[in-house]
């Protein structure tokens, strides 16, 4: 089974990082959707982390996992 997500990462008021996953993005979304959706985030301090409020993005990717089941029990 493969399976895609977004990853969306900010930093936090300590330095950390905070990483916001979605699964199952849309296969045409753009890097200009993303931005918005993250500048939304920070802009409504929609989330909060244990390092403090997300101050800034730091990267958003779709990840591509493949999972090969060699047996259910």
């Amino acid at each position: 089974m493969i399976r895609e997500y977004l990853q969306m990462s900010f930093r936090n008021l300590e330095g950390g990082n905070f990483t916001l996953s979605v699964y199952d993005p849309k296969e045409d979304l753009t890097s200009e959707e993303v931005e918005a959706v993250m500048n939304n985030i920070l802009e409504k301090n929609s989330f909060k982390s244990p390092g403090g409020d997300l101050k800034s993005k730091s990267a958003a990717r779709i990840v591509t996992r493949q999972v090969n089941t060699l047996a259910e029990f």
